[in-house]
């Protein structure tokens, strides 16, 4: 599967914070913060589903992933979606490991497992 994702029994403003909380100990900050339904309802569009993203970085390892291979930045920052779904708050990602094998890079492939090892326990202490 190309994703990790998860219910949680908060709701979506309670998830999105613990979520924060969570990658700020583990050095990864929210870029921005996305609400598609916001967005669409702008643009004279119905949605009505809660559906925020949002775009998480590590400078550290930024630099790190972008020193070693620049089309890694293809793939940056990464993104963590909290949605509403048929009642349920879900926290979910495209996994790192994923996204970077289209690379053929297997150093690259080793960086993306780490980060989405800390990204899936970030995801895992904000249920």
């Amino acid at each position: 599967m190309f994703d990790f994702t998860l219910i949680t029994n908060k709701n979506i403003e309670e998830a999105i914070q613990s979520l924060e909380e969570n990658l700020k100990a583990e050095k990864f900050g929210v870029l921005w913060k996305f609400d598609i339904k916001e967005k669409l309802q702008e643009k004279g569009l119905e949605f009505d589903k809660e559906f925020k993203v949002l775009e998480v970085c590590n400078p550290v390892e930024a630099q790190r992933v972008l020193t070693e291979n620049e089309m890694a930045g293809y793939f940056l920052p990464c993104k963590i979606v909290v949605y509403d779904s048929e009642g349920k708050t879900k926290i979910g990602m495209p996994k790192p490991t994923a996204l970077i094998s289209l690379l053929q890079d297997e150093k690259m492939k080793q960086f993306a497992g780490d980060i989405e090892d800390r990204l899936i326990h970030c995801i895992k202490k904000s249920i």
